[in-house]
């Protein structure tokens, strides 16, 4: 499966697109919202100020800018609350519209950040398995796209590497 986990920095990586795990205003905040919108520069903001934010479980695409990346996919999660108002839902969606818009665009390669467990609270874990099992079915048979799980640390490395190897070993 052309799906596997790299540690570091999303805002170094050379793919087509990294997916901005956005608040809904899309302007920059913190975690990798604020990476991303650092180190793309100011073109980013002006771009993002157009698109009129963005709704949870929805995602807009960008350009790149000073990225290596050539677009940025901007998707908002849910705050987590709990787990019995609709989380992973959201979050899933984050992931099947991010790869909507990149196979409607015709990226070979997309790189996500874990969606929501930031300040969002979304549990890590949870999270990862969702990722991973939201991609494995959205990825097609055959298809040419290399999609990346970045975690910026190496114990979150470790957790998206587990849900991939659970869901790895269900095949």
């Amino acid at each position: 499966m052309p799906l596997r986990v790299v540690t570091g920095s999303i805002t170094d990586l050379d793919v087509d697109a990294v997916v901005n795990a956005a608040n809904s205003t899309l302007l920059g905040g913190g975690g990798v919202d604020g990476a991303i919108h650092r180190a793309a520069g100011p073109g980013l903001l002006t771009e993002c100020r157009g698109l009129g934010g963005c709704l949870p479980g929805q995602a807009k695409l960008t350009g790149g800018y000073d990225l290596k990346a050539r677009s940025v996919i901007h998707t908002v999660g849910p705050v987590w609350r709990g787990g019995n108002r609709g989380e992973d839902a959201v979050l899933a969606s984050c992931y099947r519209e991010a790869m909507r818009i990149a196979r409607a665009r015709g990226l070979r390669s997309i790189a996500f950040p874990a969606i929501s467990t930031g300040v969002y609270g979304f549990p890590k874990t949870r999270a990862a398995r969702i990722a991973a099992r939201t991609i494995r079915d959205e990825l097609k048979a055959g298809e040419e796209m290399e999609v990346l799980l970045c975690a910026f640390s190496a114990p979150d490395a470790a957790i998206l590497q587990a849900a991939l190897d659970d869901l790895n070993e269900e095949n």
